[in-house]
This record gives structure tokens, sequence and C-alpha cells, in this order.
């Protein structure tokens, strides 16, 4: 089974956790970048990613390589704002709605909360899944490296196969 891991990444956590699944599974990364990148500092990280999870904003996205015919899973790997997905993440779900049908969808999120419960729900309904195939939430595993994140990370990719 091919497998996608495509991530958004701010901070470094989720780039992070998608190397290693990377490394766990049999697996390509796409990484999705906007093309006004959101500040990564301050209040002002807060409030502009947040804003644009509340306004449902879809920045655009500078170009990247993706053919959903080549896959049977995709990965969905975000950091978590205000309680859902980073818009990065709407974009291309948007953009690639049609292709993405019927694929297996699993995710992982990134946090300072471990509070991912919602966001998968959000994931799976903005990728048009009743169920995640699998799913991950980890506590910024990049500041704080924890035998029991890589842990989590294996058993994720196992429970993928």
């Amino acid at each position: 089974m091919r497998t996608a891991v495509v991530y958004y990444s701010l901070s470094g956590n989720t780039h992070l956790v998608a190397r290693q699944i990377e490394d766990e599974l049999p697996a390509d990364l796409v990484r999705i970048t906007p093309t006004k990148e959101y500040p990564n500092r301050g209040a002002r990280k807060f409030l502009w990613g947040g804003a644009g999870v509340i306004m449902g904003s879809t920045p655009q996205l500078e170009p990247y390589e993706f053919d959903a015919a080549a896959y049977d899973r995709i990965i969905v790997g975000t950091p978590l704002w205000a309680g859902s997905f980073a818009p990065p993440i709407r974009t291309f779900a948007n953009e690639q709605r049609e292709a993405l049908a019927n694929k297996r969808i699993a995710a992982f999120v990134c946090s300072s909360s471990g509070n991912a419960d919602k966001c998968f729900g959000k994931i799976a309904e903005l990728f048009g899944t009743d169920q995640l195939e699998a799913q991950l939430s980890l506590v910024d595993p990049k500041q704080t490296r924890r035998r029991e994140d890589d842990l989590a990370i294996q058993a994720f990719c196992s429970q993928l196969g």
C-alpha cells in the first residue's frame, strides 16, 4: 500500500514527526507551505494562526508535487491551532478533494496541550471520511524529546501496517 505523508509545519514539530513516520513506513513526504508564511513567534503567531482557523482561511500554497492516484493512504500532519488543523491543510484538501475520494486517511497532530480530539474529528470531516484509520497526538515532540513519543510513533505506524 503506497502512503503519502502530507503535512504543514510551522515550528518544526510536525516536520520532525513526519520524518520519523517516513523512517518507520515506506512513505513519501509532501510538505505543504503557504506562499505567505505565518509568524512563528510571540503573540502574532497565535493571533494570525487562530484567526486563520476561525475564519476558515485557505491560504495559497507554494507549488508541491503530489499525485493522489499514486497513493492508497494519506497521512495528514498538522500543528493544533485554536482546536483545529492549520489552514494550509484546508487548502490542500480543497485542491485535492476529488482525487482524495475513497483514500484511507490517518492523521497526526502536534500541540502544546495534547488536546487534539476535536481536531481529529475536523480532519475526518474535511477529508470526507467517517473515521480516521489511525491517529496520533504528540506534545511538543521537537522541544521535549521523549522515549514515549518514539514508541507512540512506532505504534501509530504499526497500526497502519
